[in-house]
């Protein structure tokens, strides 16, 4: 049996709360199914409609598709059933402690936005929307927190938007006033965890995507009914959560193992406890030496003049790829050099992985909800050497 997919734009501000009943309807597994698009990006939707075959049927089964960021080609589309977005949506209120009322800070047509929707349904509450139209403001925190209903209190930050609040005290403030703050989305570096942490923000770090409904591991603990194992390095997730597979890709090898999706991700498991070390796509191949950039950026962070960072490769005669580093300083006129940064990260990791030019920026380039655009730095820095 099938049934349509159709396009359903969202809107930014309060006006996504009006998507509260179609949301509601979706969980149940009441038809049509869904690919949320920005409202307002003509562009954008026409882009996704296209690709993921919107007005074209797609099994009953599918209550939302939603689009992969699509940095390297055309996007895919990750098919989600009602019942792996209400398993979802349970697990999490399970982990954090009960149903709750949450704050929407990211975009909701991502997946991390949406489920700050759905949790909300599924909790019978109604998120308290924070206004982004220009951007992720913290002075807008406090009054947002303030605003949502009694009890218990959470929201979805990426590392980014953490940042920036733990420069405004009374956004800090208002966080530590919240039951929990999901960071996902990118590589939380450990020293903004330990800032966080010791303002009195009880910070969750969530692993997932699109194709396991969001977050399915937090703070390294498989949610309720997700299941994750490595192999070859490589970090699989399966279970409840999971999705049906992409949209008009059927054969795709990410989901190859029935009941499993491969990730681009490298990471351990030790005594049930996730660890991710970076993507495998990202890595960097320097004198012999693999190198993941986020346990440089990791290393990196740690450094007191680092505000954000990000490392990427770029050819080399010599090495094969330089390890670069691109750094937004805590204060430009003290900004940390090259001779500093090496030493640091030397510290703790092979002198291999210590980077060999330094980029200070103002601000780091994003793609899709607070991932870093590695591959438009490396691809323009690259071109800066030629």
């Amino acid at each position: 049996m099938t049934h349509p997919l159709r396009a359903l734009p969202v809107p930014g501000g309060a006006a996504v709360l009006d998507l509260l009943p179609v949301l509601a309807a979706a969980l149940q597994g009441a038809g049509p199914a869904w690919l949320p698009v920005p409202a307002g990006d003509a562009r954008e939707t026409a882009r996704l409609a296209g690709a993921l075959a919107v007005d074209t049927p797609i099994a009953e089964e599918v209550a939302l598709v939603m689009a992969t960021s699509g940095s390297t080609g055309t996007p895919k589309g990750a098919m989600l059933s009602a019942a792996a977005l209400r398993a979802s949506g349970a697990a999490t209120h399970d982990r954090l402690g009960g149903p709750g009322s949450w704050l929407l800070a990211l975009a909701p047509h991502h997946v991390a936005g949406m489920q700050v929707l759905l949790r909300s349904v599924l909790a019978g509450t109604t998120p308290t929307v924070l206004p982004t139209a220009d951007g992720f403001d913290p002075a807008l925190l406090p009054p947002a927190v303030a605003a949502m209903a009694p009890g218990r209190r959470y929201t979805s930050l990426v590392p980014t938007q953490l940042v920036r609040a733990l420069e405004h005290p009374e956004a800090t403030a208002a966080l530590a006033e919240l039951d929990a703050v999901l960071l996902g989305g990118a590589a939380t570096p450990p020293a903004l965890r330990t800032a966080a942490e010791q303002a009195g923000i009880t910070v969750v770090l969530t692993y997932g995507m699109s194709e396991t409904c969001g977050g399915c591991v937090y703070d390294g603990v498989p949610l309720t009914g997700v299941r994750v194992r490595i192999e070859d390095g490589r970090v699989l997730l399966g279970g409840a959560p999971l999705a049906l597979g992409y949209r008009n890709q059927p054969e795709h090898p990410a989901f190859a193992e029935r009941g499993w999706f491969r990730t681009d991700d490298a990471g351990t498991l030790t005594d049930g406890v996730l660890t991710v070390h970076g993507r495998l796509d990202d890595a960097i191949t320097t004198g012999g030496l693999t190198v993941l950039p986020q346990v440089v950026e990791a290393a990196l962070a740690t450094h007191p003049g680092v505000r954000e960072c990000a490392v990427v490769g770029v050819p080399d005669e010599q090495w094969g790829q330089r390890v670069v580093a691109v750094v937004v300083p805590h204060n430009p006129a003290a900004a940390p050099t090259l001779a500093e940064v090496r030493a640091h990260v030397a510290l703790t990791l092979d002198p291999t992985a210590a980077p060999k030019q330094l980029h200070l920026v103002s601000a780091l380039p994003l793609r899709g909800p607070g991932k870093v655009d590695r591959r438009g730095l490396a691809d323009q820095l690259g071109a800066t050497e030629h």
